[in-house]
């Protein structure tokens, strides 16, 4: 169990030594990491503490595919990036992962993967609330007189939390801008 910071935590599965050591390197300045160098070693380590894993693809003992179904199988709350010298395919379109590049993967792009994956994590936890917050306003409206509703300084700041943070996502989304993404393949 990685005991968990202020920093995002990052998991790093890769079987060849070399490769997860530099990014671990490269991420360590801003990120808590964790090394896994075998399927066997990441599933043993990886749980809900984990913001993101970047996943290598093909490793001889467990795949990459393989962790991340039973990542997904656990139900553990995590982007999943296969980092990865496989090129990819059809298959991916059906692969539960948040992203896919194709190595070899420079510092910044390293940097830039994590960045988007920590950003689709923020993205969706603000639609989520957005959600909760506009079914509460829904069931005040259906059961509320509408001067009951005009009247209520609740009802109000409710309906300001949802104007706020409709904003907050339509900013969001046009600096995510997931269509503009180079995923480099």
């Amino acid at each position: 169990m990685t005991e968990r910071t202020d920093r995002p935590q990052i998991l790093l599965v890769d079987d060849e030594e070399r490769v997860a050591k530099t990014y671990e390197l490269r991420l360590s300045q801003k990120y808590d990491t964790t090394v896994a160098l075998s399927g066997e070693e990441a599933l043993q380590t990886v749980d809900d503490s984990f913001d993101v894993v970047l996943l290598d693809r093909r490793m001889p003992d467990l795949s990459g595919d393989q962790i991340l179904e039973e990542i997904r199988r656990r139900g553990i709350d995590c982007r999943v990036v296969m980092v990865t010298a496989v090129d990819p395919d059809f298959d991916i379109a059906k692969m539960d992962v948040d992203d896919y590049v194709v190595k070899p993967v420079d510092k910044e792009e390293l940097h830039g993967v994590v960045e988007r994956a920590m950003a689709i994590s923020e993205y969706n936890d603000q639609i989520q609330e957005l959600s909760s917050l506009k079914l509460k306003r829904n069931v005040l409206e259906v059961e509320m007189a509408r001067g009951e509703l005009k009247d209520s300084p609740e009802y109000q700041t409710l309906t300001d939390q949802i104007a706020e943070l409709e904003s907050n996502i339509d900013e969001f989304e046009e600096t995510l801008d997931l269509d503009q993404v180079d995923l480099h393949l």
